[in-house]
């Protein structure tokens, strides 16, 4: 049964009107199926935070009159994305003007954009009449990134008296499906992996970019296609390490936590006094590397940044240096910017006194004291300038060993939801995100609360108004390197759940962004990337987002657990054919651990449990048997089966649906029982800190991976049954 949720806070009709004009959502359905109203509160605080004053209800009313004349003032809009074939520009010409349109296409050619006769439509504007024309765009523009010029002149005029111009995006109409083996049935697995827990003999305490490159190298020889790692993006560069891969300092630019000293050029030049400093900077982080306890970022991370010094020290060759600034000149100032905060981080570490805060100009990019501090620290920043160019560098060097080994996709990379309040990106594209508010998930039955990630969230309005070029940017960085993008939360590109500060994560509401144009964006860099993109949909997903990203060619994804149909688990021969489907995540137990219960038995350790522990394990118990009776109707196991060979099955039952792409998670192979992460707990459990190791807790490092049996047998049934 359903029920109106309302508060006495309500909305008067302008606020309402003014919210949603911005996308703002005045009233949303919950995750227990209640209507809830947004209280008035809210609205203004999330509105403030867009730059629109709504305080008062007379406010409201002059902002709403502002919002429905703003576009008519612009001569064309900011941008504009458009499916190939297709697209209308709106262009508002002031009365008594003629305008003229060209095209500069990304080849540097130019087309002029004829206008059709039509019935304009006017508007008095501050004072001015204005036509509106609705101009068809070429239908043989090709994809990319391409700019319409527009100049207004008077009637008879010879100059004009105004002049726009309009960022001109033109998208695929769908991503191409995945590649796959003529022997696999148009279909494809793969392997999935936490990259800082894969180590090995040769790794500093956590697992890097040579790691990725082996594990692709052991995973395409088994058969598999893509390698799904957790994202890469840069954290702090200072202690302590953010452990969560989810929280990055920017998603723009990638970690060099990640990268592997002795495997960059240089390093062979070292004189041997520096050289033998390097091994004694790895020796003490290197030993952890078959300590199966707990990875210690911040201690690999001081290692690895004492020897990327040294090496950075080494002279380069000339043909070295021009490769170093050619990559310089491409990434320009979001690289140089990204550079200057951290070595900023390192000056205020090392400055400041243990619990002062930097003074309140150094969070200002355009603030004399950080310019002062770009001068001072030159050589920081060229320090991690170059280790962006290293990042890229190994990067491109795990996907080609990726793809030598047979692998169709290679790296499948991650992206983030977002990013830390104090990181990179909140700091130099501040004006990006909405100040004062944060994401995250209203209450469901998980999170009675709420959920807030304390992400700071995109302006709608800025990231078209400046092109998408963030957006793009940060697309192109992950998939220059990469066969394959998931996107974390893909419903992120639709809507997200807005949390004013103060107010609690119940009191927030969804804000909606321009989905055609960000969805085209990402489609066109894959297209150009040859990649496979795949958005994580779970949860509250409304049903025609789906259909959507799918029209798009965007696949979605299914885990076994969460799929199910009329109170029972869903048949595999009922999935949705274009997802990425597997048997577990990251944010369960690994499956040996999962069929144990141990989700119950940690939630009840840490206090997390919302029922009694008794009630928890009773319903893992009958999931889990329920799960078993399906294995051993479909006669994938006998009634004596052992932990192993459930798993095995549970990955065959996987294989009857149609899905495209198939992940086998690193963890399932090695019979690893601990979860990497544990939804609702910072502190009290090292989340994003576990390392890999077998169902006996002894360190599995990658040296051993290709002979490890369990790891051959279920990679070895997967497939076979996919070759069948």
């Amino acid at each position: 049964m359903t029920e109106d949720v309302r508060t006495d806070d309500a909305p008067a009709p302008a606020l309402t009107a003014l919210a949603e004009a911005y996308g703002v959502a005045t009233e949303y359905w919950s995750f227990f199926g209640d209507r809830v109203h947004v209280p008035a509160a809210t609205l203004r605080a999330i509105l403030h935070a867009m730059g629109v004053d709504a305080q008062t209800d007379a406010e409201a009313e002059a902002a709403l009159s502002d919002a429905e004349d703003r576009p008519w003032r612009r001569l064309v809009p900011p941008s504009l994305v458009v499916r190939e074939g297709s697209g209308v520009l709106q262009v508002h010409v002031a009365d008594g003007h003629d305008v003229a349109l060209r095209v500069t296409l990304e080849d540097g050619s130019v087309r002029d954009v004829p206008i059709p006769p039509q019935e304009s439509e006017p508007r008095r504007v501050d004072g001015v009449t204005l036509w509106r024309l609705h101009v068809p765009l070429p239908a043989d523009l090709p994809l990319g990134w391409h700019a319409v010029h527009a100049e207004q002149r008077a009637h008879g005029g010879d100059q004009p008296d105004r002049t726009a111009e309009c960022v001109l995006i033109v998208t695929p109409q769908s991503l191409a499906p995945p590649p796959s083996r003529p022997d696999h049935g148009g279909r494809a697995w793969g392997l999935m992996a936490q990259l800082y827990s894969v180590r090995s003999h040769a790794s500093w305490g956590v697992g890097d970019f040579a790691d990725l490159g082996d594990l692709a190298s052991i995973a395409g020889e088994r058969g598999a296609d893509f390698l799904l790692v957790n994202p890469v993006h840069a954290a702090e560069v200072t202690s302590p390490i953010e452990p969560s891969p989810y929280l990055p300092a920017t998603r723009r630019f990638l970690a060099p936590l990640y990268v592997r000293p002795e495997d960059i050029r240089e390093t062979a030049y070292l004189p041997a006094s520096d050289r033998s400093r390097l091994d004694g900077f790895r020796g003490p982080v290197a030993a952890a590397d078959t300590d199966a306890g707990r990875i210690d970022r911040d201690a690999s991370w001081a290692a690895k940044r004492a020897a990327l010094q040294l090496v950075f020290a080494v002279p380069r060759s000339p043909a070295r240096q021009a490769l170093l600034d050619r990559y310089a000149a491409r990434e320009g100032q979001p690289l140089l910017d990204f550079a200057l905060w951290c070595a900023l981080e390192e000056h205020f570490a090392a400055t400041l006194d243990e619990g002062q805060d930097r003074p309140s100009e150094a969070w200002d990019i355009a603030s004399p004291l950080v310019a002062q501090l770009r001068e001072q620290l030159t050589d920081r920043i060229a320090f991690h300038v170059w280790l962006q160019w290293i990042v890229d560098e190994q990067l491109a060097a795990a996907q080609s060993a990726a793809k030598a080994s047979g692998m169709r996709i290679g790296i499948m990379h991650d992206l983030a939801v977002g990013v830390h309040t104090r990181g990179s990106d909140a700091w130099s594209l501040r004006d990006m995100y909405a100040s004062g508010i944060t994401v995250g998930a209203p209450p469901d039955m998980y999170n009675q609360q709420g959920q807030n990630w304390n992400q700071p969230p995109w302006l709608p309005h800025a990231l078209a108004d400046s092109g998408f070029a963030p957006l793009r940017d940060m697309i192109r960085t992950l998939l220059r390197n990469a066969g394959a993008l998931r996107i974390d939360h893909v419903i992120g590109f639709f809507r997200l759940w807005w949390i004013p500060a103060g107010l609690g994560e119940a009191a927030g509401t969804y804000v909606r962004y321009d989905h055609e144009a960000m969805i085209g964006v990402l489609a066109l860099e894959a297209h150009r990337a040859g990649a496979v993109v795949i958005g994580e949909d779970l949860g509250n997903v409304e049903p025609w987002v789906r259909d959507y990203l799918s029209s798009r060619g965007i696949l979605g994804t299914s885990i076994l657990w969460f799929e199910y149909e009329n109170d029972g688990f869903k048949p595999p021969e009922h999935y949705r054919r274009a997802v990425l489907a597997t048997v577990n995540t990251h944010d369960l137990p690994p499956t040996a651990g999962y069929l144990a219960g141990e989700h119950v038995d940690l939630r009840a350790r840490l206090g997390l449990l919302t029922e009694p522990v008794e009630q928890a394990r009773a319903e893992a118990v009958a999931e889990r048997d329920a799960m078993l009776a399906i294995l051993r109707e479909r006669g994938l196991i006998g009634a004596d089966a052992t932990e192993q060979q459930i798993v095995e099955a549970l990955h065959l039952h996987l294989i009857a649906s149609p899905s495209q792409l198939l992940g086998v998670a690193l963890v399932d192979g090695v019979g690893e029982r601990r979860v990497q992460n544990q939804p609702g707990t910072e502190n009290e459990y090292p989340n994003w800190r576990v390392p890999l190791a077998d169902s006996a807790g002894t360190a599995v490092v990658l040296d051993d991976l290709a002979a490890n049996e369990r790891f051959r047998s279920l990679t070895d049934r997967v497939e076979e049954a996919l070759r069948r």
